[in-house]
């Protein structure tokens, strides 16, 4: 067991106020503090108290191009942001209430998220945090896109991403690395913002998605580059990729040891390694627990 350090949750309530990109519906999102233990939950305020998610692998709902979670018959969408935040600042326990199902895109990074929470003080609490240590390799695969977990001998968090458009020089191949500490993930990856191919961003206004979307929400890639905006990082695209990594991580419900190293990863491999760690992690307790 390596050095285990509090859980944490917020001081004081946050809002943060913003539209959803599919359903370009304004939603008002009040992080809460919770109780030791409880872990990250999404409660849907316009549905009642009883409405709750948590904000586990195991409530994830499959669905193109983002992470959707779901328990008995409430659901929120779009939540692997809030849940990288959550995890950048090693907030452990959080009440995330929404009134909408989907939940804000903002400038497309977590950056709003990050600096709502920021504001409010973050609080140590009573019990050490949870951790999943990775004890061995696993390496999963779909197609040419893979995700690998290491173990690490130093206790440490870190996560690399490998970004490879061929066909598309505009964005091409990019990579980006991060050890997880909160002074890093604020200023690396927590502004990075999500990206699309025009010809990507054409397709889903011509099926009525996104069309309230302008190129100031998220980053539009054209024949020429980035379509009314500016980058913030040269490799911006690969770092959001890791952003969405350390988001789809979170639903692991743990404080991860060890290294994921992933090559055009998305939500669906990113989940399929989550729920193998915690599937593995499990195993391994209930061995140690009947030893």
């Amino acid at each position: 067991m390596f050095n285990v350090r509090p859980q944490q949750t917020i001081r004081r309530p946050i809002e943060v106020v913003g539209y959803g990109y599919w359903s370009g519906k304004e939603v008002h999102v009040e992080f809460r503090p919770a109780a030791v233990g409880t872990g990250i939950t999404f409660v849907r305020d316009d549905m009642g108290p009883e409405a709750s998610i948590p904000g586990r692998v195991e409530y994830r709902t499959e669905v193109p191009r983002r992470t959707n979670l779901s328990s008995g018959g409430a659901g929120v969408e779009m939540v692997e942001h809030i849940m990288a935040a959550l995890s950048g600042l090693q907030i452990d326990n959080c009440e995330v209430g929404v009134d909408q199902a989907e939940m804000p895109g903002c400038d497309g990074s977590a950056i709003e998220f990050v600096d709502a929470l920021i504001s409010v003080g973050i609080e140590q609490q009573g019990e050490e945090v949870a951790q999943l240590e990775i004890t061995e390799t696993l390496r999963l695969t779909s197609g040419a896109a893979w995700i690998e977990a290491h173990p690490v001998a130093d206790g440490s968090y870190s996560v690399a991403f490998e970004l490879d458009y061929p066909e598309d020089s505009v964005i091409g191949r990019q990579s980006a690395a991060l050890e997880m500490n909160s002074d890093e993930f604020c200023r690396e990856v927590a502004p990075c913002r999500t990206f699309v191919l025009q010809r990507e961003a054409d397709e889903m206004i011509r099926r009525g998605l996104g069309t309230h979307v302008t190129p100031r929400d998220l980053l539009i890639f054209g024949d020429q580059g980035v379509v009314g905006n500016q980058l913030r990082f040269e490799n911006e695209c690969a770092r959001h990729k890791a952003l969405d990594l350390i988001g789809d991580m979170a639903l692991t419900g743990h404080a991860i040891i060890g290294r994921i190293v992933a090559y055009r990863s998305g939500h669906k491999l990113n989940a399929a390694l989550a729920q193998e760690l915690v599937t593995s992690f499990a195993s391994v307790a209930a061995v140690r627990a009947t030893a």
